[in-house]
Formats: C-alpha cells, structure tokens, sequence
C-alpha cells in the first residue's frame, strides 16, 4: 500500500526541507498545512504565504511528486474558493476539508471552481453521512479513520459504498501502530483505497515513534513509498507490552488543548 508522511514548517525553506528529507527516505508523497485560520473574507497576504511555503516544497520534490494540502477546515467557503484556485498550478494531489463538514454542501461551488481533487471524511463517523456526501457528488477522495467511523467493518462499508460512485480512498490515520495495521487491512479489500496515512516520525511522535510499540519493528518496513500489508495473524502485528507499560508508568505532560479562541470561537488545530 502507498503511505504519504506529514511535514511540518512555518517557513518555505522549513517545509521545502522538510518535503526533500521525505522524498530521501523514500517516500513519494507528502501532506502539509495549507494556511493558519483565515477570517471569512481575509487579507490576500495570508494567501501569498501559504502559496510560497505550497510552491517551496513543489520546487524541492519535483514535479511527479505527491502533495496534499490540508485546510483542516480553517478556511471558509469565500477564501477557500480564492486559495484551492491558487493551488491549481501547484498540481497537489488533494485538497483536503477546504471547509468543514458541517458545510459540505459548499464543495460544490469549489468543485465546480477547481480542477484538484477534493478530500474530506476524517470527521464523518458513519455510512449515513458519507451517503449523503456521495450522492452530492463533489467530493473525489473520502478519508474515513477506522478508529474513529465504526472500525473495520464499517469503513470497509462505507469505502467500498465510494467505489460505486467512482470515488477513490485515503484513509485517516495520523494514529498508532493497531490503528494503522487495522486501515491496512481495509486497504487490501478496497480497490479504490489508493494511498495511507501513517505517523512514522511525526512531530508529536517524539519521545516514542510508532515503531517502539512493536515487538517486531520490520512489520512496517517503508519500501519506494510503499508498505507491505500485515500478514501475520489478527492485524498481522505484535504489541510490546512491556514498552507501554514503561510509557505508562512515565507519563506525558499532554493535555488537551483549549479548542476555543479568546473571542469564544471553535479553534482547530
């Protein structure tokens, strides 16, 4: 199965680095953030920003390389419309949540707008709801998480429901090792599953990557941008109980961020 890998960097020459470290180790598509929160109608600086950090990692990975692009539901219907048109020349192999999915009637003004392909669904938790957004017809890629819509079974549901409306597959899963090894097995059931999401060596990984929970570290051996599927019993991996227990034991200074602005706001992200 292909994996794509997150970038991080507020800065273009951080995110063209940071692409480029990714195409090194042999990855051949990235995600990254397309902008901070944009206001509904907002200054065209914010725009020219998140173009040139866009543009630095096209110009460090090459043209055939894949790139998504995250609004993370930032950005409302009016800029959305201006950024996604934008982006066009950048070739990015989606654009995803140009805006949320409360709105998701919104991205048939920005299809019809826009040649990229349009993802959404990590936070769309049952078929009902991806059966709506695909009998709209304007979204190209759904992104399902199994941890989080109704497991194996009802994201091999609601992925093969997308096949018969020409729709392709990106699992959501910047999660665990059982996590990933559960979309894997989904993966090898759906023909239109054609790239997954991973957290190997992700920003907040750090202290204790995905890896330092399994026993046999080889199962998610990453090959020319692919990952061969689990084929050992169950998921095909083995915890490390002793490593959770060990992480357990430690704790983590995490806490749950405050999802409100000062002004009373949503925040994301």
């Amino acid at each position: 199965m292909k994996v794509y890998s997150w970038i991080g960097g507020d800065r273009p020459a951080d995110v063209g680095l940071a692409a480029k470290k990714m195409a090194e180790q042999g990855f051949l598509a990235v995600k990254m953030n397309a902008t901070e929160e944009l206001q509904y109608v907002d200054s065209y600086d914010k725009i020219d920003e998140a173009i040139k950090r866009i543009a630095a990692v096209r110009e460090a990975v090459g043209p055939a390389f894949g790139i998504g692009i995250d609004f993370h539901g930032r950005v409302h219907k009016p800029m959305a419309k201006i950024l996604a048109k934008e982006l066009e020349q950048y070739r990015p192999m989606f654009i995803e949540e140009p805006v949320l999915p409360e709105n998701n009637e919104d991205l048939r003004e920005i299809a019809n707008h826009v040649s990229i392909p349009i993802a959404t669904g990590e936070r769309m938790f049952s078929k009902w709801q991806f059966k709506t957004l695909l009998k709209e017809g304007y979204a190209d890629i759904i992104q399902p998480d199994v941890s989080h819509a109704g497991g194996i079974t009802e994201c091999k549901k609601i992925i093969s429901m997308a096949e018969a409306f020409d729709v392709a597959a990106a699992p959501h899963c910047p999660l665990g090792p059982i996590a990933l090894a559960a979309c894997l097995q989904v993966d090898a059931t759906c023909h239109n599953a054609f790239i997954q999401e991973q957290s190997l060596g992700i920003h907040y990984n750090q202290g204790s990557d995905l890896l330092d929970y399994l026993t046999d570290k080889t199962v998610f051996e990453y090959e020319n941008g692919y990952v061969k599927i689990p084929d050992k019993p169950g998921l095909g991996i083995e915890i490390n109980e002793d490593h959770v227990r060990k992480m357990a034991a430690i704790g983590h200074n995490w806490r749950n961020p405050v999802w409100r602005h000062e002004d009373g706001s949503i925040a994301e992200w």
